[in-house]
């Protein structure tokens, strides 16, 4: 694309966005709902959720080394499936998870910061806070990818570091030990569907995986470094989160855990740490989600601005001046706004959770039917993937539509109208096509 620049994005920044969108989401916004699902094994749902992420990352690694593209994973659908409603169907599940992620994070982004004022209107001041976060990330991403690399790249290195120092600070304190790490008793509380259905959370922290596959056209050298940016990206949220995980565990109770459920990792910074650490964990969440928005933004407008390039989704330009990327960057805030300010975390983490899956069973069995052959593809790893992917997915819906059928009926009238509209744009395109 010409709005893309080759060889403007190094290793260490395509790692930088990788763990920004993945910690950025992940650890704060996430935690507590995994933990309301798995109880005292919710720290060992986040290593398996690596485990699987693992196995699904096999196949955008392939893809990579053979179509390094700035377009990602649409082109990778377009790769398995052609010009087809599949793949723009495909894509644009994949463009809404990542826009959802960054709702989730720009709610996350207010909760933390809420929690150093005594206010009693706490929920009108989330959303207000989560859109400003989401203004201030729109103009950072129109200055540039340069801009983007350095502030990625400083911010993941302050949240990382924070993070750390916060996780080991907590096990230290209260005398943690490997031999500790099993629980002496689960709960009956919880079913199989439920510890399976918490994977979906964990899965959906570990996804930003993919925000270094849409930038892959931009990464230097990048049928090389794709693949190791991702390795990477994966290990060292895989490392955070369950010091993390563990660090909360072993400061507060689970029914603490799930009450202080968007914020707790600020809840558990206080036994060990007082106000002081609540101040620092705030600040560190403030890093993070700011760090996450920023690169889940920079993705998901690029990827955007390649599908339509590519005539897979419609586009209008409502008299804005600038490039397409530019008026991608606009809907993409847009939306999220929307989203911000008219749901809660439970629910947009929900969405994106059933939304990604989807994308990625779609992505998989493309890749196994299809391309096997031509990227040279273990078999037997896309098959696992796929379905370890269909449990979880399968899981979740089961505990949702107990818990909260209102999100697996939005994300199903959701995901029916995008093949419907994309449906009828590829027709309407064709035609148009046809007669020139």
């Amino acid at each position: 694309m010409s709005n893309y620049k080759k060889n403007s994005l190094t290793l260490t920044g395509a790692v930088s966005l990788g763990t920004g969108v993945m910690i950025g989401a992940g650890i704060f916004a996430l935690l507590g709902q995994v933990a309301a699902l798995s109880g005292e094994l919710f720290p060992y749902a986040f290593l398996i959720g690596a485990i699987i992420s693992g196995c699904s990352a096999y196949a955008y690694i392939k893809m990579s080394n053979a179509y390094p593209s700035a377009g990602g994973i649409a082109m990778y659908l377009k790769k398995a499936y052609g010009f087809s409603t599949i793949t723009a169907a495909g894509s644009l599940l994949m463009a809404f998870s990542m826009i959802i992620g960054e709702s989730l994070v720009a709610r996350t982004f207010g909760t933390y910061t809420l929690q150093l004022f005594d206010i009693s209107n706490k929920n009108i001041w989330t959303p207000i806070l989560g859109v400003l976060l989401l203004i201030i990330a729109f103009l950072v991403n129109i200055s540039g990818n340069k801009a983007i690399e350095r502030s990625s790249f400083i911010l993941a290195v302050i949240k990382i570091g924070g993070l750390s120092i916060f996780a080991i600070g907590g096990l230290w304190a209260v005398g943690f030990s490997f031999s500790k790490t099993l629980p002496t008793a689960v709960s009956d509380n919880y079913s199989i569907q439920s510890y399976i259905a918490a994977l979906a959370f964990t899965i959906l922290s570990y996804k930003g995986f993919t925000t270094i596959t849409n930038s892959g056209g931009e990464i230097v050298n990048p049928k090389k470094n794709v693949g190791y940016a991702i390795m990477i990206s994966l290990l060292i949220c895989t490392v955070v989160y369950l010091l993390v995980a563990f660090a909360v565990a072993s400061n507060l109770s689970i029914p603490e855990i799930i009450t202080a459920k968007d914020f707790s990792l600020a809840e558990a910074s206080k036994p060990t740490f007082g106000k002081y650490g609540l101040w620092f964990t705030v600040g560190i969440a403030i890093v993070a989600t700011i760090s996450g928005v920023i690169a889940s933004i920079f993705a998901v407008s690029r990827m955007t601005a390649m599908l339509t390039e590519a005539e897979l989704i419609p586009h209008k330009h409502f008299g804005m001046p600038g490039s397409l990327q530019k008026h991608m960057l606009v809907y993409t805030v847009v939306i999220a706004i929307i989203l911000t300010a008219f749901f809660d975390l439970s629910r947009i983490a929900s969405l994106g959770a059933i939304f990604y899956l989807t994308m990625d069973i779609m992505l998989q069995w493309g890749v196994l039917k299809n391309l096997r052959k031509e990227i040279n593809a273990n078999v037997s790893i896309i098959i696992l993937a796929i379905v370890l992917d269909l449990t979880v997915l399968t899981a979740f819906i089961w505990v949702k539509l107990s818990s909260d059928p209102f999100v697996v009926l939005l994300s199903s009238i959701l995901m029916v109208l995008i093949f419907i509209i994309e449906k009828w744009f590829l027709k309407l395109s064709n035609r148009n096509n046809e007669k020139e």
